[in-house]
């Protein structure tokens, strides 16, 4: 599966696609849309659209801005380790209960990404939630890594390349962020005009049910996000897609601009 970018300047694909987004696509029925959890079964042939964004595809996607090529996401931290035993070459970026493991890299931080040299380099990422839900889709018409940095993006990639295609918008936490982003996304490919306060409000809210469990681990046990949240609630900051190629046994992402 080769993506797609959406074109540059005022071409026929650019100018259709955002005219899409304006008034609404219309040749979508409520039955073609879902927003569901992970634990949902996908039917084949669907966009599929996975959504963490506090943190994994936030993290994933300020990676790509500081020049990262592709990112192979893994389904697990032993997956992600076989991964980087193949190609010792890559980092291995992510998180095991929100903490960075010791032989990672990197953790799970878009603040640690925004900072890190990786220009040129591929990365190799494991998470609980996010890179998890990716490995749930093996036969999507197209799959897609969103948060809210690069929701936008997202938006416009769909309406140029599959406009007429059904989708299904996973929501891989529990927490807020996630169904926020995934209202934010619908209105979009609907066409109305989703508040991008009422955004960041669900992300916050997120972040709060997130604090709030946190606060009853041990303290070793805590994750801090205090330093990625301005990270995660900047909408639209990245204008590009991550396109994910279906692997044996993992998922590959690409920056795709749009």
């Amino acid at each position: 599966m080769t993506p797609h970018p959406c074109k540059e300047g005022g071409s026929a694909p650019v100018h259709a696609a955002r005219m899409s987004l304006r008034i609404g696509l219309l040749r979508r029925t409520i039955s073609a849309v879902s927003i569901v959890g992970m634990d949902a079964e996908v039917p084949a042939g669907r966009i599929v659209v996975v959504i963490d964004v506090i943190r994994a595809f936030t993290t994933a996607a300020v990676a790509f801005e500081r020049g990262v090529t592709e990112i192979a996401c893994a389904p697990s931290v032993e997956v992600g380790r076989g991964l980087r035993r193949l190609h010792p070459d890559r980092l291995l970026v992510g998180e095991a209960n929100g903490l960075k493991p010791p032989d990672f890299d990197f953790g799970n931080s878009p603040f640690e990404m925004s900072t890190a040299q990786l220009d040129g380099r591929r990365l190799i990422q494991a998470t609980s939630n996010g890179t998890l839900g990716l490995a749930r889709c093996p036969n999507p018409a197209a799959l897609l890594a969103v948060s809210a940095v690069n929701v936008g993006a997202t938006a416009r990639w769909i309406a140029c390349n599959h406009a007429d295609v059904p989708y299904t918008l996973i929501c891989t936490g529990r927490t807020a962020e996630d169904w926020a982003c995934a209202r934010y996304l619908a209105g979009l490919l609907d066409g109305s005009a989703p508040a991008r306060a009422d955004l960041v409000t669900g992300i916050m809210d997120g972040a709060t049910e997130h604090a709030h469990h946190y606060a009853q681990l041990p303290a070793s046990e805590r994750p801090d996000v205090s330093r990625d949240l301005r990270f995660c609630c900047d909408v639209d900051r990245s204008s590009f897609a991550m396109v994910g190629e279906v692997h044996k046994d993992h998922v590959v992402l690409v920056k795709v601009p749009c």
